[in-house]
């Protein structure tokens, strides 16, 4: 009997080193309905200490009254017995508000011997507060930011409608004044008329970019999906833009393998490829090429965009599609723009579960590839 006595002393011993070393609050009841072992941070956590005892033996129930004491709410359900919780054999867990404001997450596990016979549970508990805490301003930060987001839309909206009233009159002036029939210019004023007209036309365009980008980042915007023909799309995106690119000197070349139609927004992947084309002929010398290729890669579609321009240095290859940001070599080499083309464009591709990528085109350049899935978007992403 003393030797049984001694070897249960020193399970019990193993037992509560292991509680000690958990780093959560932690109680074991046994089938007898009394305490086997409970760790200081349990203790400490629901400040059993002189209100009821909890030593090796001590009777649950006192216990179990004590730490409901402590929530801000009394709990509705009833404290079953040790083998009515370990029958049940599924793990169970809540978070409770304590009194004094705390939050904590209890767990109860149902402890079974070798043959599968419920004889005890643990129960642990943690105190996330914190974690909570930080979960709700982290919301709240959220909320901000959407709010203010939503506000430079609007504004960005209304500065751009505002301003393309005036814009177009500018342009319709400069055209009437360069009519002969409203006289004749000489050759200053007409380079004057010109360079107006030039400007105007770019802050047009300035911003129906930022419009596009606008109602990109609206998250009601829909776009309409349909069956669409790339082989189509892109002959129709090169002849739109085949006057800008001869235009710059450029010779233009489009191969297009055949394959499955692919589900998606027409209008809006026209889109896209009119700003790499237009990106094209903006930073490609004259004498340089611009080539447009698509074939089915798997269940997706590769369309690649290269040019023999001035490319995009590495570093930046992600800055560029930020917004509003422009590579060091564009900028010093005055080639005019804003920067939010590429940013409107990548934010299509994906909103079509693809992806829009810059890399150097062989034998100099850039290139631009575009990865579409046949299929659509998933449907965590834009739904038809």
């Amino acid at each position: 009997m003393r030797a049984y006595g001694e070897r249960v002393d020193r399970e019990r011993d193993r037992l509560q080193a292991v509680l000690e070393a958990l780093p959560r609050a932690a109680i074991v009841q046994g089938g007898d309905e009394h305490v086997v072992a409970v760790n200081r941070r349990f203790v400490e956590m629901f400040a059993l200490a002189g209100r009821v005892p909890y030593e090796p033996g001590a009777p649950l129930g006192p216990v179990v009254e004590a730490v409901c004491d402590t929530f801000a709410e009394r709990p509705d359900w009833v404290v079953d017995t040790t083998h009515a919780i370990a029958a049940r054999r599924i793990h169970r867990a809540a978070e409770i508000e304590l009194r004094d404001g705390r939050v904590i997450r209890r767990d109860v596990e149902p402890l079974c011997d070798e043959d599968g016979r419920p004889f005890g549970s643990l129960w642990t508990a943690e105190d996330i507060t914190e974690d909570r805490r930080r979960e709700h301003a982290l919301r709240r930060d959220n909320e901000a930011l959407a709010e203010l987001a939503q506000q430079r839309n609007e504004f960005l909206a209304s500065a751009s409608h505002h301003l393309r009233t005036p814009l177009t009159s500018i342009i319709s002036f400069c055209d009437l004044l360069a009519d002969p029939a409203s006289g004749p210019l000489d050759p200053d004023r007409r380079q004057f008329l010109e360079a107006i007209r030039r400007n105007a036309e770019r802050m047009a365009t300035v911003i129906t970019t930022l419009l596009d980008t606008t109602r990109m980042r609206e998250p009601r915007l829909r776009l309409e999906f349909g069956e669409v023909d790339i082989a189509r799309m892109l002959e129709h995106a090169v002849h739109d833009r085949m006057a800008t690119l001869t235009g710059a000197g450029l010779f233009t070349v489009l191969d297009c393998a055949p394959g499955p139609p692919l589900y998606g927004d027409e209008h809006r992947l026209e889109h896209v490829l009119a700003n790499l084309l237009e990106n094209a002929a903006k930073y490609t010398p004259p004498g340089g090429r611009v080539t447009i290729g698509a074939a089915p890669d798997g269940d997706s579609w590769r369309i690649a965009v290269a040019d023999t321009g001035i490319g995009v240095p590495e570093p930046y290859r992600e800055e560029i599609f930020s917004g509003f940001f422009r590579a060091p070599n564009a900028e010093s080499g005055g080639f005019p723009g804003t920067g939010l083309g590429l940013t409107f464009s990548r934010d299509i591709v994906r909103r079509h579960g693809g992806e829009l990528t810059v890399a150097d085109a062989p034998g100099g350049g850039a290139v631009f590839t575009l990865r579409l899935p046949v299929a659509g978007p998933t449907p965590a992403g834009e739904a038809p």
